[in-house]
């Protein structure tokens, strides 16, 4: 039995023997309030659930649900350099020994509004670095650049080829990421910051997004997210999936799955990984550059579920990080 997030405060509906078909009208259809990342990011965990749940009755991998498989594996990559981007030919060493031939990385540290060129210079000899390994790099601005020197450091990057540049901007500048996709090569992409199909089709309208990077946890979960990739594909733009290797592996749109092991928010945190509550750490393991497609029913894992509980009785909510410019002002982190 599942309460439902289309309770109110004078009580909750209940969904019984719930399926994720059922639970897909709660996207759009009740309640004068919809969407966002509060509510979204709670369906994703019901609609996630459910399909693992689906799976594991009919003894299938999800993505058997879904159509079926259009490839045998998915391309990854990792992130490398921190908040403060640093020792990146180590880490991307490291990286290439893990079997990735991709990673990612932040563009810059803070930058203001309009900072000095020069603290752009460092972004494109990080990119020279990678690239000189034989690998792809994606340059995450993580909106913290304004216009003025998004744009600069976009024609920056461009004659080193990176594999894409992220967030250039923050997604809710609609008309200034329109303004700079006109301004490079580089291929844009976003999306995690975008929680329905809805949120994502005026930047697909605008043509000015090529890459798309809806987060499955915060974006209503595999049912929401594998209909904003059939919308995608309708106007020829290629889908990074942020979590899902299911879906990844029977949406024919799908280009590069981003995994965090070993991002430095989880170094930050303690000991714990993303494989760390796995009881077969094993079916995430890189190769070449991909990650075979999971062959266990539902979501193709087991959660190591007595080490979660030892692990919540301790844990403390993950702090949001933050910028200080020199002059006391904040800045976008």
């Amino acid at each position: 039995m599942i309460s439902s997030i289309s309770g109110n405060a004078r009580g909750g509906k209940v969904v019984i023997n719930c399926t994720p078909d059922l639970l897909q009208p709660l996207t759009t259809k009740p309640g004068f309030y919809r969407g966002g990342p509060v509510f979204m990011s709670a369906l994703a965990g019901l609609d996630i659930a459910l399909w693992d749940l689906k799976g594991r009755k009919l003894n299938v991998p999800i993505y058997q649900l879904l159509g079926g498989r259009v490839r045998a594996k998915v391309s990854v990559y990792a992130w490398i350099g921190g908040d403060r981007p640093s020792d990146i030919e180590t880490a991307a060493k490291a990286r290439l020994a893990q079997g990735f031939k991709a990673i990612k990385m932040n563009a810059t540290e803070d930058i203001g509004w309009l900072d000095s060129p020069r603290t752009l210079e460092s972004s494109v000899e990080r990119l020279k670095i990678v690239k000189a390994l034989g690998m792809d790099a994606a340059i995450d601005f993580h909106g913290r650049l304004h216009k003025p020197m998004a744009k600069q450091l976009a024609k920056a990057l461009e004659p080193h080829g990176p594999l894409f540049i992220e967030e250039p901007l923050l997604s809710e500048h609609q008309e200034g990421i329109k303004q700079l996709s006109k301004l490079t090569t580089c291929p844009i992409a976003l999306g995690e910051r975008l929680y329905s199909r809805w949120d994502v089709k005026r930047f697909l309208k605008d043509a000015s997004v090529d890459v798309l990077q809806p987060d499955v946890a915060h974006c209503g979960g595999i049912s929401e997210l594998k209909k904003t990739a059939a919308m995608a594909e309708t106007y020829d733009g290629p889908i990074a999936l942020a979590a899902c290797l299911q879906v990844g592996i029977c949406t024919p749109n799908h280009v590069i799955q981003e995994m965090s092991l070993g991002i430095h928010y989880n170094v930050l945190a303690g000991e714990y990984d993303i494989h760390s509550y796995l009881k077969d750490p094993s079916v995430f393991e890189v190769k070449d550059g991909y990650v075979e497609a999971l062959a266990g029913p539902g979501l193709g894992i087991e959660i190591n579920e007595e080490l979660v509980r030892k692990v919540a009785q301790t844990s403390i909510p993950w702090p949001l990080g933050g910028f200080t410019g020199k002059d006391g002002g904040l800045r976008e982190w």
